[in-house]
């Protein structure tokens, strides 16, 4: 039943248990978290199986979020924000063509790239007053392209989407919300874009399938357990280990 697993080499399984725990937490609990998965999976995975992994287990882990939080969104502001975050997926699809299928270095490189600049751009958007953030519907257009984009090339969008609902100055539960609604929406429009470009395939989703139990399992615990911990110090660490796989991305 399981004899597919002998394709890949025990430190991929652990790196993806890793992935699926972080996913669930980042979902629920800690979305500072969610860029770290982005290059633990492209780092040990070929690049585009592992946005295709990623893409599945945050699809399922979304339904845990709004589960949760369903009642905390602001639909005024993801209304403004979706049809930019449309154009935005439509914009990373055609960068995407314009690298060959069999080209793995250019995409590894390509998603180190822009993990390093969203870890720079949050790193500013800690340091900015939210009123010195434009936030009027052009901004929103340009942050929704942004996210789309992002997150059509790498399943990486949570630092813009960080930055702009900063600028709303919303609730931790409404900011919770309309983040778990967002990213719920956008990745299953994904789903069907990804398995065209061949990065879902049969392959992924069995792996993805195989995560579950562990993604309920921490996603869960996000909600009871990790409420309290110390943000600033947990996203410390966290971007101490993205900036480091990032640099096993770009140049090993």
């Amino acid at each position: 039943m399981f004899a597919f697993l002998n394709d890949y080499s025990a430190l991929q399984l652990t790196m993806l248990v890793l992935a699926a725990v972080l996913i669930g937490l980042n979902k629920t609990a800690m979305p500072g978290l969610g860029i770290l998965p982005v290059v633990i999976l492209a780092a040990f995975f070929p690049t585009r199986l592992s946005t295709g992994l990623q893409l599945g287990m945050l699809a399922m882990t979304d339904i845990l979020a709004v589960a949760y939080y369903r009642r905390h969104a602001d639909w005024k502001i993801l209304l403004r924000l979706f049809p930019g975050a449309l154009a935005g997926l439509a914009v990373g699809s055609l960068i995407l063509h314009l690298i060959p299928p069999d080209n793995d270095l250019v995409m590894r490189r390509l998603i180190g790239i822009i993990v390093l600049l969203l870890v720079i751009g949050n790193f500013i958007r800690k340091r900015l007053d939210p009123e010195r953030i434009p936030s009027g519907k052009m901004a929103a257009g340009v942050y929704g392209v942004l996210l789309g984009a992002c997150t059509q090339l790498a399943n990486a969008a949570g630092p813009v989407s960080a930055i702009y609902f900063l600028t709303m100055r919303l609730p931790k539960e409404q900011y919770m919300g309309c983040t778990a609604w967002f990213f719920l929406m956008l990745n299953w429009i994904k789903v069907p874009i990804f398995a065209m470009e061949h990065r879902i395939t049969m392959e992924s989703i069995r792996l993805d399938l195989l995560m579950l139990p562990i993604l309920l399992l921490s996603g869960i615990a996000g909600i009871y357990l990790f409420k309290k911990m110390p943000r600033a110090l947990f996203e410390g660490i966290v971007q101490t280990l993205v900036l480091a796989a990032t640099v096993k991305l770009l140049f090993f």
